[in-house]
């Protein structure tokens, strides 16, 4: 699927892994020569990100300047001439809802660091983010009101994300598209019904919706509880 897709910059979250434990097939992804790979300290098989770019950025960075967050390994920024590809795994609230606050933390942190980088040049954040934001962003949203995802403290911080000059580049080209899900439980077949959750996402300045061409939910790709999206940008 990625030789199909041939992207300019393939961003991969949750990857679990260290950059020496990185497959083989994807080290040698043709077209995909610069790779940058981010794990959680001392902590095998969490967390976990990865950038691969068909050209070599001008800078890559890893984390938010956060040092709570920063050690799972969640951030990889790359600098290119006309922009920041950001690639996040945003923390789960937990089961319980018993990581909330600390989601609560990252996400101010998070805001802060991009805006940090957009008084630079502009920002493509692409990632995992952990959050539907309104109810058409999943299936079932009146029975998930109190379940990690969908609470409204996650939603009121994506709000903020979007009051900072940022734009949700899927919903900004397809406001009324319902049934446009990224994510779905391995559990009950979900996946066959399509009852699931708009998790993931490509985050743009909003100076940069003239360059916005498209972006593409890609669920006929399996392999994963996830399926990618791409964004198409004219930079």
């Amino acid at each position: 699927w990625v030789q199909e897709e041939a992207p300019d910059v393939l961003c991969l979250q949750e990857t679990k892994c260290s950059e020496g434990s990185v497959p083989a097939e994807v080290r040698d992804l043709p077209g995909l020569p610069h790779q940058f790979w981010s794990s959680a300290k001392d902590r095998p098989g969490y967390s976990g990100v990865g950038l691969l770019a068909k050209s070599e950025p001008i800078n890559v960075t890893y984390g938010i300047g956060d040092p709570e967050h920063d050690p799972d390994g969640r951030v990889v920024t790359a600098e290119f001439p006309s922009l920041f590809v950001v690639c996040a795994y945003v923390p789960n609230a937990g089961r319980g809802l018993v990581r909330l606050e600390p989601r609560q933390r990252f996400d101010a942190a998070f805001l802060s660091f991009l805006r940090r980088l957009d008084a630079q040049k502009p920002v493509l954040l692409c990632g995992d983010l952990n959050v539907a934001h309104a109810e058409i962003d999943l299936c079932h949203p009146r029975a998930n009101r109190a379940s990690p995802g969908f609470t409204p403290e996650e939603r009121e911080g994506f709000s903020r994300l979007l009051d900072a000059g940022f734009v949700d580049s899927f919903r900004h080209l397809y406001p009324e598209a319902r049934g446009a899900f990224t994510f779905w439980t391995y559990l009950g077949g979900a996946r066959a019904r399509n009852v699931g959750w708009r998790l993931d996402y490509a985050v743009v300045s909003r100076r940069l919706l003239g360059d916005l061409c498209d972006c593409k939910i890609r669920s006929k790709a399996e392999g994963s509880d996830h399926c990618p999206v791409t964004a198409l940008l004219a930079v």
